[in-house]
């Protein structure tokens, strides 16, 4: 559990400013718990934020939170390597309901196989620190003055600007497509078909093209690590 506790707290962060968002959605704190709760994605949780925002078909909000947060069924199919093979399927399904970039940053770290139960105990600790966040976000949101609420709308943003900046600068293929993204969003507001969709659905599809036309153009190859640790724990079972 104390892996979890540094996770904890960087979720109880991040999710306040998603609160605001959900306040702005019309949430209550309630809502927003249990939200949070079935749903500990940031980018996906503030995609179906917007669409309730903008009071779209469940539908809309199903496909949308099912694309952002389509990275987890790789990350999901990677953790489940790191467990023995006679570990039973119902707890590769519960590990896989909170499956995070954070969790599995930790769970990829250690060496070897591990139990479900290192998974559960960083769970155990994480997930209320995001839905508890959310929950003080929406509060806050709702005795704050307006002012300063418009001020913490904008600090989600920051966030997320925080998380494409560094792969942008970094990889040029990353940043041409955060550029194309931004392009590609203005456009299709404004073009007649694509603008005749709702924000959701314009989402939906500029995110599976764009991800879609990345992978194609530029594919990343396994790295030597990975293949070093798949030999270490076959080795292990061996």
């Amino acid at each position: 559990m104390h892996d979890g506790i540094p996770i904890a707290l960087g979720y109880l962060v991040v999710s306040f400013t998603l609160g605001i968002a959900a306040r702005n959605a019309g949430l209550s704190p309630a809502e927003g718990f249990l939200a949070s709760l079935l749903n500990n994605a940031s980018a996906g949780e503030y995609a179906g934020f917007t669409v309730i925002a903008a009071d779209a078909p469940y539908l809309t909000i199903i496909l949308l939170t099912l694309v952002a947060n389509a990275r987890y069924l790789l990350m999901s199919c990677v953790i489940s390597q790191k467990f023995a093979p006679d570990t039973s399927i119902w707890h590769r399904i519960f590990v896989a309901f909170d499956i995070t970039d954070e969790i599995f940053g930790i769970t990829i770290a250690r060496k070897g196989y591990v139990a479900p139960f290192y998974n559960y105990g960083a769970m155990a600790v994480a997930m209320p620190g995001w839905s508890i966040g959310t929950l003080l976000g929406i509060v806050a949101g709702n005795i704050l003055p307006p002012s300063v609420v418009s001020a913490l709308s904008v600090a989600l943003y920051g966030m997320f600007l925080w998380i494409i900046v560094p792969p942008a600068r970094a990889d040029r293929v990353v940043g041409a497509l955060v550029t194309a993204s931004f392009a590609a969003s203005f456009a299709a507001a404004h073009i007649g078909v694509l603008a005749a969709l709702s924000a959701g659905t314009r989402t939906i599809l500029l995110t599976v093209v764009l991800a879609g036309l990345g992978a194609a153009l530029s594919p990343i190859a396994e790295k030597a690590g990975a293949a070093e640790n798949s030999a270490a724990s076959e080795k292990e079972d061996a």
